[in-house]
């Protein structure tokens, strides 16, 4: 099927493919909330019948975590021939979503789809539900003449951390095997410019607890001799970040430059900072959100105001997160992380350190076939010069399929733009986003195949 037609297709079929969104916006699939089993299901049966009328047909499924019990939230899977030969491409998306209450500034309903001035807003219209409308506009634009393999992949629990991936993928892989992973849950430069996501920073969270004492004690009567556990925590805090808020710890990878430029003004305003609030870090604004690591102080643990007392607290924990960069070690970060913190206690305190959490980084492999004829598809639909951008937060199951799948080339797309405000309030998706984005994902089957990867 030429491009022609395929584009044609494609501004046909679009309005049937942003009503599918409306509707999948209306079902409140929050994998979160326990009450909501019964609209995971929902959901999934939605989308399994929108993708039949494609003619492609799924299956909703669930896994058992062996190492848990855990029994996975539904997830879909499907897959369709193309000629013998040809390429196998697995398309993933997520179709549960973030919950909403508690959020008061949503200027509609959440689960009630509005489409005003260019977008669609709703719960989910973006986050991932634009994911999945991609996959099916794609699967509606090649019909019966699919020009490679296509296998599906809709996951139920993204938004809660993805407990079961690796459990699913082992019981899965031989259907998971694939020459490409088209991930459709990242982010574009914005609605205008198209991107790739080629690195992901890393996650590691740990707890450290000071001890200066065996027990508590009055401030009035030993005050001026130690200092109490909390204060001693705090010393030890600060000196993760240097005068100029450089993370401090030693041995950590970092990059100081990136592909695209983000306005200082733009930035500050998207994060609500205060007058006269000083940004901290060194080189590319891009950068410091892509490419460097962070330290922040996500909890404490210590008595609240209300409830303290006079005494020289003799224990306090802070929970860390740190975002290590692409091409970090976790394991390594994690080690690096630990003995700094043991080095710089403050006046002999007792330090522990215990790792929670590892969530690897992500770095694209630039050279990749896949990548370059990605990039010009994405070019092609939007009109617009693809570019690489980085995501400051952690998406560790990009991780698991390079672990499982070695051979894949993983490729990360999105529809989100900073404006669509995923996750939070008033959340939406630019719509003529989601058309260049599905196709884009069409041109790239078509020339996939016309390559000849594997």
């Amino acid at each position: 099927m030429d491009e022609k037609t395929l584009r044609d297709k494609i501004n046909a079929d679009f309005p049937k493919i942003v009503d599918f969104l409306k509707e999948l916006v209306t079902i409140p699939a929050i994998s979160a909330l326990p009450q909501h089993e019964a609209d995971m299901v929902k959901s999934a049966e939605f989308i399994v019948g929108r993708l039949a009328k494609a003619g492609f047909e799924a299956k909703i499924t669930t896994v058992q975590d062996p190492k848990t019990g855990r029994t996975s939230r539904p997830a879909i899977i499907g897959e369709k021939p193309g000629p013998a030969g040809a390429p196998t491409v697995l398309l993933y998306a997520h179709h549960d979503v973030m919950p909403a209450d508690g959020q008061s500034g949503w200027n509609t309903s959440p689960f009630v789809p509005v489409e005003k001035d260019g977008r669609l807003y709703g719960r989910g219209a973006s986050d991932d539900g634009a994911g999945i409308a991609v996959h099916l506009a794609t699967l509606r634009a090649w019909g019966e003449n699919l020009p490679v393999t296509v296998k599906l992949f809709i996951e139920g629990e993204e938004e809660v951390g993805s407990p079961t991936f690796h459990a699913f993928l082992e019981k899965h892989r031989d259907f998971m095997e694939s020459d490409v992973i088209i991930v459709t849950d990242s982010s574009n430069w914005d609605a205008q410019t198209p991107a790739l996501t080629t690195g992901l920073r890393g996650v590691l969270i740990v707890d450290v607890t000071v001890r200066t004492l065996t027990h508590a004690v009055h401030s009035g009567q030993f005050g001026g001799v130690v200092l109490d556990a909390l204060t001693s925590l705090c010393r030890l805090i600060a000196t993760l970040h240097t005068d100029t808020g450089v993370v401090a710890v030693p041995g950590l990878v970092r990059d100081l430059s990136a592909d695209v430029d983000y306005p200082e003004a733009d930035l500050r305003e998207q994060l609500g900072a205060v007058d006269g609030l000083k940004l901290i870090g060194e080189g590319d604004l891009t950068a410091r959100l892509w490419t460097q690591p962070t330290v922040t102080v996500i909890g404490i643990d210590c008595p609240d105001v209300e409830h303290s007392g006079n005494v020289l607290l003799p224990e306090a924990t802070a929970r860390i997160s740190m975002r290590i960069a692409p091409g970090e070690n976790p394991q390594q970060a994690g080690a690096a992380l630990t003995d700094y913190l043991q080095a710089h206690v403050p006046f002999g305190a007792e330090v522990t350190v215990n790792v929670r959490e590892y969530g690897p980084a992500y770095a694209a492999d630039l050279e990749a076939p896949a990548m370059k004829l990605m990039q010009g598809a994405l070019t092609d639909a939007f009109d617009q010069s693809a570019v690489h951008i980085g995501v400051g937060g952690s998406i560790p199951f990009i991780a698991t399929f390079q672990e499982l799948f070695p051979h894949a080339q993983i490729l990360v797309t999105g529809v989100e733009d900073p404006l669509s405000q995923a996750h939070s309030e008033n959340e939406s998706q630019d719509l003529a986003a989601l058309q260049a984005a599905a196709l884009a994902e069409t041109l790239f089957l078509g020339r996939l195949a016309a390559a000849g990867l594997r």
